[in-house]
């Protein structure tokens, strides 16, 4: 089995997250007791026990997200055997890559929790509340998408933030605009246009103070070479050292999340199976419509575990 380690992003989390894991595994419930040292507060019970409000806040929602991934992760490596350094690649969607690269050694769980508080703050900071929006477009390509915004009245930015699956873009900016994108999509083909329940324009250039943010905060982290080689959002290919790591995660604050290509190009290198850590079944659902020839199996909870150790 030649296998890649993907790890998801926002929009995966769920009141509950994580319990039935750290319930089960004492290796779990050490990830989560480090996160909440790390964070300096109790993560875990709010990841527990919600409200669902609190958790959907970017600055909560991203560590919890790889919180869960990690613990998952701690869980495979203990209890099945797991050794990521085996797998072909790894790879996260949008916050999912700093999971990644902390599964895969390049940064430690701490420094990850701290940096994706950091992450989170910033995003959420560099656009007024109500002033940005993300929207999804069903059954466009990127071409029809980019026709789309090309065409929609306004004058605010509006660009391509996700190219999830064949079929499902992502767009960002400002609230009007994207908006008015919507309105309009349908002229290009698309079967459904909707804005997102989230709280900025993530993966876009409006996100720029938010990357001189992380500038500052990557630059004072200690990143290693990662034991596997991480397939990179905004490149779609290939990155292992530190200074390359640390500069394409600045550039995933305001560029695109190149979802597509990259499980393209892992399975276009040999990669047949795909293990999704963490919470969720998003992403095993995009590799299902980007290739339905590769093996998927999503790992997040107990049962989950016993599925892996069969494969």
């Amino acid at each position: 089995m030649a296998c890649g380690y993907i790890f998801p992003g926002q929009g995966s989390q769920a009141v509950g997250m994580g319990e039935a894991l750290a319930e089960a595994f004492p290796a779990a419930r050490e990830v989560f007791d480090e996160v909440d040292d790390a964070l300096g507060q109790n993560l875990s019970k709010l990841m527990r026990e919600g409200p669902m409000e609190e958790l959907t806040l970017t600055a909560n929602t991203q560590p919890a997200l790889m919180a869960h991934s990690m613990a998952a992760m701690r869980v495979l490596e203990r209890e099945a055997g797991a050794d990521i350094a085996n797998a072909m690649f790894v790879a996260g969607h949008s916050l999912g890559e700093y999971s990644a690269l902390c599964a895969a050694g390049a940064i430690s769980l701490a420094d990850t929790a701290k940096l994706l508080r950091i992450r989170g703050e910033a995003m959420q900071a560099a656009a007024p509340v109500g002033e940005g929006a993300m929207a999804v477009l069903i059954g466009v390509d990127l071409e029809a998408a980019q026709k789309a915004i090309d065409a929609a009245p306004g004058d605010g930015i509006c660009e391509i933030a996700n190219d999830n699956a064949p079929g499902q873009v992502v767009i960002s900016g400002a609230k009007s605009r994207v908006e008015a994108v919507c309105g309009g999509a349908k002229e290009f083909g698309a079967k459904i246009a909707k804005l997102l329940p989230v709280s900025a324009p993530f993966h876009s250039s409006l996100m720029a103070p938010a990357a001189a943010r992380m500038t500052d905060a990557l630059g004072e982290t200690t990143i290693k070479a990662p034991v596997t080689t991480l397939v990179a959002n905004v490149t779609a290919g290939e990155a292992v050292r530190p200074d390359d790591i640390r500069d394409l995660l600045v550039k995933q604050v305001t560029g695109r999340v190149r979802w597509t290509e990259s499980i393209g190009y892992m399975i276009e290198k040999g990669c047949d199976s795909f293990i999704e850590v963490g919470s969720g079944k998003v992403l095993c659902g995009l590799i299902r419509r980007i290739n339905r020839d590769v093996k998927t199996l999503n790992v997040g909870e107990p049962g989950d575990v016993e599925a892996f150790s069969k494969l």
